[in-house]
């Protein structure tokens, strides 16, 4: 195997490790460069034994543009025709008519495309990155996406790799579906009954399934030959992650508004009935009001109810002294008064891919975005090293890939080594303060509700 240059030491170390295991699933630092590593794996074993033409599923943004984005970087990479699979059914049919070595597809149009291919299934190679997407995999039921992949999965792909930065963000439960495609249940079980059976076991108070004490050892050794843990901190040192936790109250009007959410699961706004009809519809209103608005109908009309998260936010622009500030939001309210109140200076990250050129460029003094839409893949280290997190929303892995897209491993990866700050609004006793608990401790998510909810009268 020949050695390239640009790769560091942790990039070579994945490079051996696919080329040794057919099927196999790199768990690596988020920024670690786990597709440049890929590609470059692929393209040297391309010389001995067939892999093209290889698909990569990945989340739309990724597939559409970062995968090609990254054969273009590179000079041994270069030759690498690249041709995603996203848009419209014609769309769609052309990019597999077009000839190429690399095809990357979105998750949600994976059914399509094993329909459509049928038994001209023609890819020996598939690359599914950020394969936490599979989690939902079951022989007889799951996610729709990953029912379809698995129909192909072991009877006609030979080499099946996947990438991932978080591969059990909502603990081990996630591990079964992703495993599966890779040794078809051979070490944590055929099914996911017997998964379940063997290393879990029902909660003490009767709602949902929690790991025994023996689980996260076993499963780990039974994963081990399979996978390959790569953390670039190893390697080299990293820039600090400076945090700063930004509390905000509530003004006194917003704050009854609050407690009669808590207390009725009925909230009166500017005239307008606010109903909630169980404990998690109630927290997530309970988050929309600590974040400054709330919906009042089904048909998406908000009200503001305070600005107190607008003035911290506010107060970070003001000092960042001109340094571009990305700022990540939960709910379209969210969003749209951010951007009104910042609107010489503010952009949302859009589909657009020029969105992404001109933050890395240094031209958007505010980039708005969505951890889901803005968390997978994408690079955002060029633009900045400041993230403020207007609103924090439940999904750990989400909260976490939308930092690693300008953090310290990328800061570090680029050559830029500075300081990444980032910042949390939190308002003062209310849900959000929840939310900082399931970051700090990955408690149950249930758990910390029915908690909440005993001490907090109804």
């Amino acid at each position: 195997m020949s050695e390239i240059a640009v790769l560091r030491d942790y990039q070579r170390d994945i490079v051996r490790f696919i080329h040794e295991h057919n099927r196999c699933a790199i768990w690596a630092s988020m920024g670690a460069g786990k597709g440049l590593a890929t590609l470059t794996a692929l393209d040297a074993l391309d010389l001995i034994e067939r892999v093209y033409p290889a698909l990569v599923i990945a989340p739309l943004r990724v597939a559409e543009s970062v995968w090609p984005d990254e054969v273009g970087k590179w000079d041994h990479l270069k030759h690498l025709r690249v041709s995603p699979i996203v848009g419209s059914i014609k769309e769609r049919i052309q990019a597999l008519r077009h000839p190429a070595e690399i095809y990357t597809v979105n998750y949600e149009t994976l059914p399509w495309l094993v329909e459509h291919l049928g038994e001209d299934w023609r890819f020996p190679t598939v690359v599914a990155d950020e394969s936490t997407k599979l989690k939902g995999f079951r022989l007889r039921q799951g996610t729709q996406r990953a029912q379809a992949l698995g129909s192909v999965a072991h009877a006609k792909v030979e080499r099946f790799i996947e990438l991932t930065g978080t591969p059990a963000p909502n603990g081990l439960a996630d591990l079964w579906g992703q495993m599966h495609f890779l040794d078809a249940g051979s070490r944590l079980g055929r099914t996911h009954s017997a998964f379940t059976d063997r290393w879990f076991r029902l909660k003490h108070d009767g709602y949902g399934l929690e790991p025994l004490p023996h689980a996260q050892s076993e499963i780990q050794t039974r994963l081990a030959d399979l996978c390959l843990t790569i953390t670039a901190a190893d390697y080299f040192d990293l820039p600090p992650l400076i945090e700063n936790e930004i509390m905000v109250d509530l003004p006194a009007a917003a704050r009854r508004v609050y407690r009669d959410m808590e207390k009725a699961m009925f909230a009166q706004i500017d005239g307008h009935d606010v109903e909630a009809f169980n404990a998690a519809a109630k927290t997530n209103k309970c988050l929309q009001l600590a974040n400054g608005a709330a919906y009042v109908d089904g048909a998406g009309t908000w009200k503001e109810v305070h600005d107190a998260k607008l003035t911290a936010l506010e107060d970070i622009v003001e000092e960042a002294a001109g340094a571009p500030v990305l700022v990540a939001y939960q709910f379209r309210s969210d969003l749209a008064r951010i951007l009104k109140k910042f609107s010489k200076a503010a952009r949302h990250l859009d589909s657009d891919p020029q969105t992404l050129r001109d933050w890395n460029a240094g031209k958007i003094p505010l980039l708005v975005a969505h951890p889901a839409s803005a968390g997978h893949g994408l690079s955002l280290q060029y633009g900045g090293n400041i993230l403020a997190y207007f609103s924090s929303g439940w999904n750990l892995e989400e909260d976490q890939q939308i930092l690693e897209r300008l953090g310290p491993t990328r800061q570090a990866q680029s050559g830029l080594n500075r300081e990444v700050y980032v910042h949390r609004i939190v308002a003062r006793d209310t849900v959000d303060e929840l939310v900082a608990v399931r970051r700090q401790t990955k408690a149950d998510v249930q758990q910390i509700l029915l908690d909440y909810m005993k001490r907090t009268p109804s």
